[in-house]
């Protein structure tokens, strides 16, 4: 392991994606790297030397984002084909597909405590899942154009979303309203994410900035303008000390958010860069971009114990506590060798030096289940799929590892969804009715809107009224 404070270094390239990289996720355990491409397919890498790739086929137009679960279990996928799919991220990558959206899907996002995911779509909504019972929850409506990307806060209060209606909304996820809104008029945010610690949210912007904002004060804290492209992405540290960004110009940049500086320019890629993220523990990080390369790369400037900066975040995952000094940017310098300048590193000057790493590919083709919220959806289920329906149930209880014996025998222990051939009420009445009460479900929000105008417009009634009595008594008391 590089010592502290030293430049990030490129470790290695993968190859096997035949079209642009749009997004890269790190498994918890940091051993895997799933990416996501325009090519319709995803990819999961073994970061050790090697070791088999897994190229999982089944999504039918462009693989928009990709994440795994918090317990490394399950993979998300969504897609310009309006579905999201899971998937178990093994040899085998069954999966397990839900009729998402009217329109493609633009991210995935789980929860802290992987009971729910969050999926953005261009058909302007942002709807929550359940994933124990693989089921539509509700939607958030108030975007007026595509909504490109929604994430849970850490504690799973708050979700943010942004749109190009150039507006960044905050959620809260108890009472399904917006309770935060920031707007802008050069631009709209491509990608949007919480600090690890829930207290500000990053925005990377279609005008080439960086924006990082306090939600408890509604503040902009720091507005950077450091790229000449659209930021397409990205990814803080887990320390919350640093962020970076990947641009259609080309570059990465990481940024010092204690400083409040641009410390790095990472020029690694051929073309616009649209994806990064950090590893859990930030000692990793991982681009990709139009070049159709996914680049993995070592941190190395970061001493910090991340497992202790983490355990401090999670004491501190409500919006409304107090300040801490960590919360504060910028605050004073920390020494950083001495450096004031920006450094930049291009590691196509060394590309001889690097591992390539052209790893043997298995391709999975998925056998589906599917799961919809559209009643013109035909489940097409064969034998199989309750094998596959079962490991779904409740993916917080099981590991990829699981034998189909042992998935087999927990799906007849959870009872909580029949089997097919159990069913007394036919598959296409059951599709009619979910269809029913995410109808009823929006009547509901529209219904509680129209309550609280009618409330409204009858206090302005009352209080007119009251006018035009005191009026009235005046005129009256004048003759």
């Amino acid at each position: 392991m590089a010592s502290a404070l030293e430049d990030p270094a490129l470790e290695r390239y993968f190859k096997g994606h035949k079209a642009a990289i749009t997004s890269v996720d790190f498994s918890p355990n940091g051993k895997q790297l799933a990416t996501a491409s325009w090519d319709t397919f995803l990819m999961l890498w073994n970061c050790k030397p090697q070791a088999r790739a897994f190229r999982y086929v089944g999504h039918k137009d462009v693989v928009t984002s990709v994440q795994f679960s918090p317990l490394g279990n399950l993979l998300a996928s969504a897609s310009r084909d309006r579905t999201v799919r899971l998937w178990i991220p093994d040899k085998r990558g069954k999966s397990s597909e839900f009729k998402a959206h009217t329109a493609p899907v633009r991210s995935v996002d789980f929860s802290a405590n992987g009971q729910f995911l969050a999926t953005a779509s261009e058909d302007k909504s942002i709807k929550v899942w359940n994933m124990y019972r693989q089921r539509f929850l509700y939607s958030l409506y108030r975007h007026t154009h595509w909504v490109r990307c929604a994430k849970f806060s850490p504690d799973g209060r708050l979700i943010v979303s942004c749109s190009e209606d150039k507006t960044i909304k905050i959620w809260d996820t108890t009472n399904k309203q917006c309770v935060n809104n920031f707007s802008d008029s050069a631009g709209f945010a491509n990608f949007v994410d919480f600090n690890p610690n829930g207290t500000c949210i990053a925005s990377a912007g279609s005008d080439h900035t960086v924006k990082v904002w306090d939600i408890r004060v509604n503040k902009l804290l720091q507005h950077y303008q450091v790229h000449s492209g659209g930021v397409n992405c990205v990814s803080f540290h887990p320390s919350s000390n640093y962020l970076i960004t990947a641009s259609s110009d080309g570059t990465l940049k990481i940024l010092d958010l204690l400083e409040g500086r641009l410390i790095y320019t990472l020029q690694g890629h051929t073309g616009p860069v649209f994806t990064v993220s950090f590893s859990k523990g930030g000692e990793l990080f991982s681009s990709g971009g139009a070049d159709a390369q996914v680049l993995l790369w070592r941190t190395n400037f970061d001493d910090l114990n991340c497992k202790d900066m983490m355990k401090r975040n999670l004491k501190r995952l409500h919006f409304d506590a107090s300040p801490h000094l960590v919360d504060i940017y910028p605050r004073t310098p920390h020494p950083h060798e001495g450096k004031i300048e920006t450094v930049e590193i291009n590691p196509k000057l060394e590309v001889i030096d690097l591992q390539t790493s052209s790893p043997p590919v298995v391709d999975v083709l998925s056998f589906d289940s599917t799961i919809t919220t559209d009643t013109t959806t035909v489940r097409t289920l064969a034998d199989k799929s309750e094998e596959i329906s079962g490991y779904f149930l409740n993916p917080s209880l099981l590991t990829s590892e699981c034998s189909p014996t042992s998935l087999k025998k927990k799906t007849e222990d959870m009872s909580d969804l029949p089997s097919e051939s159990q069913r007394s009420i036919p598959l296409a009445v059951m599709d009619a009715l979910e269809h029913i009460m995410e109808q009823l479900n929006v009547l509901t929000q529209t219904v509680s809107i129209l309550e609280q105008r009618l409330t409204l417009t009858e206090d302005k009634l009352k209080d007119c009224l009251e006018n035009q009595q005191r009026l009235f008594n005046v005129i009256q008391q004048k003759s």
